[in-house]
């Protein structure tokens, strides 16, 4: 009878080595849910190469946002929510504290529009009012791994953009904002019948620390993708990235 063979023993690693597995762990869950068991496929990476990480993890999140756009259902409607169930107080959330929300000077606010566009003309808050409104009662789901309900009305972001004669094949809708965040999203997500461009919360005018005078809401991602204070709408065939996406975490980021 032979032997049987010792099994073979874990390596052993350094302290610093083991913080930088930890961290790792940490980017890979929030590059868009990827499981712990993610980190074996590095096993051939030396965790002192940051580089070949990067690119590995780059490579994940690429890949998992194609998979979770293949998987997207343009039609297929998030959860609402009856009047009764709104969240009291609903939370501020930003990359800053409340006191450095931004001041916009509503008399003088125009929307830029840019991109691929037929009409690039500005647009005030009184014309985008006199467009097809719509009110939804839905989750806002942060990363952070809190959630809340809450009331928007707005435009739909496909009435929007079929009146700036946008090209609906494109990619990517950007958006750039008053407090210099910045994000973007699939043109399926624009379209979806829930994305709208929020003009009140609540049956009123968006407070400042909501967003106002114009926010993205979209249900059917995380709440870092309801880009607020929306200075900017360009269409692309190129991803414009956004100021968490830079960062690390998933672009797509769908719920």
């Amino acid at each position: 009878m032979k032997d049987k063979k010792p099994s073979p023993r874990a390596p052993t690693l350094e302290p610093d080595q083991k913080k930088q597995l930890v961290n790792l762990q940490r980017r890979l869950l929030l590059r868009s849910g990827l499981t712990l068991g993610g980190v074996a496929m590095l096993t051939g990476c030396n965790l002192q190469d940051g580089d070949r990480v990067d690119k590995v993890l780059w490579a994940m999140s690429r890949w998992n946002d194609r998979v979770q756009a293949w998987l997207f259902n343009g039609q297929r409607l998030a959860q609402t929510y009856r009047p009764d169930q709104i969240t009291h107080p609903f939370p501020f959330n930003a990359y800053y504290p409340e006191y450095n929300v931004p001041e916009v000077d509503l008399s003088g606010y125009q929307l830029e529009v840019s991109g691929k566009v037929a009409k690039t003309a500005p647009w005030t808050l009184e014309q985008l009012q006199r467009l097809p409104q719509q009110s939804q009662i839905t989750r806002l789901i942060c990363i952070e791994g809190w959630s809340a309900i809450g009331q928007w009305g707005g435009v739909p972001l496909r009435v929007f953009l079929q009146h700036v004669g946008a090209d609906l094949n494109a990619r990517y809708v950007g958006f750039k904002c008053a407090d210099r965040y910045y994000s973007s999203i699939d043109m399926a997500t624009a379209l979806h019948p829930q994305t709208i461009l929020a003009l009140d919360f609540a049956g009123k005018a968006l407070p400042a620390e909501y967003g106002y005078p114009l926010r993205l809401r979209v249900p059917t991602k995380l709440g870092f993708k309801n880009a607020k204070h929306i200075a900017a709408i360009f269409v692309s065939d190129t991803n414009p990235g956004g100021y968490w996406e830079d960062q690390g975490y998933n672009w797509f980021s769908g719920i």
